[in-house]
């Protein structure tokens, strides 16, 4: 999209994605006078302009950081209500939420969600949005490792993606990767230990993992981390958690 705004003539990109980030893309893009139509469907056209003029943009919401607090809060059996986010990105999760166990209310750009007393296992597949997102599976396999019951995940986006698994086994999780399967049989908590980022999804699965384990847990490598989530521990701490970062760890 970007590299078409200012080609000569119409430029179509077929099986687009359809997240919710693309469209904003192409209202950010149209704004300033590029001409971009079909963000959201699986075909975008865009027609080169000459220029783009400057202006003011409020980028929508990080719905993966969103539904990434409330699984923390799920998983430490907490109670939130999460204000300036915009519910229906988030819908495939709250759904994942709610069978659970977890009470979810949805208001005007907010969700409030309180957690059981002992979450329940569920089974997901990763799908292209608006299915339930890729880049939620490993915080939500983190969860699910001291659920009641047994889960069954299915990655359909990414190869490789349970690396975090084998650091969260040192914590006491029990997890069997089969392919692009993962089952994961809860335990009744997990233990504190130091374990390590390999990316930054899976980094945000230990640290719920560290919320939830008994004792404290280090987590290296976290330029991972705070790659995609701004000042997380400041709203961790916000909410009751007990979490700092030293820097250069």
């Amino acid at each position: 999209m970007l590299a078409a705004v200012f080609a000569e003539g119409d430029t179509i990109i077929t099986n687009a994605a359809m997240e919710p980030e693309i469209v904003d893309l192409q209202n950010f893009l149209n704004k300033m006078g590029a001409n971009i139509r079909g963000a959201g469907t699986s075909e975008i056209i865009i027609t080169g302009v000459k220029k783009l003029k400057n202006v003011s943009y409020t980028i929508i919401p990080d719905r993966i950081e969103a539904g990434t607090i409330l699984c923390f809060v799920a998983a430490t059996g907490g109670e939130v209500i999460l204000k300036k986010i915009i519910p229906e990105h988030l819908s495939p999760v709250l759904d994942k939420l709610r069978e659970c166990g977890c009470e979810i209310q949805i208001g005007k750009n907010q969700v409030y969600l309180k957690a059981p007393k002992k979450l329940k296992a569920v089974n997901i597949k990763t799908m292209p949005y608006p299915g339930f997102p890729t880049d939620m599976q490993s915080v939500f396999c983190s969860m699910l490792s001291t659920a009641k019951g047994t889960s069954v995940v299915i990655e359909n986006i990414f190869e490789s993606r349970y690396k975090y698994s084998n650091e969260l086994k040192k914590m006491g999780a029990k997890f069997v990767i089969e392919g692009r399967t993962a089952v994961i049989k809860g335990v009744r908590k997990l233990n504190a230990t130091n374990v390590k980022a390999t990316d930054l999804r899976g980094g945000a699965a230990l640290v719920l993992a560290g919320l939830v384990a008994k004792g404290t847990t280090k987590v290296e490598h976290i330029e991972y981390i705070l790659r995609g989530y701004s000042k997380l521990e400041q709203k961790l701490s916000s909410l009751g958690a007990n979490i700092i970062i030293k820097e250069g760890e």
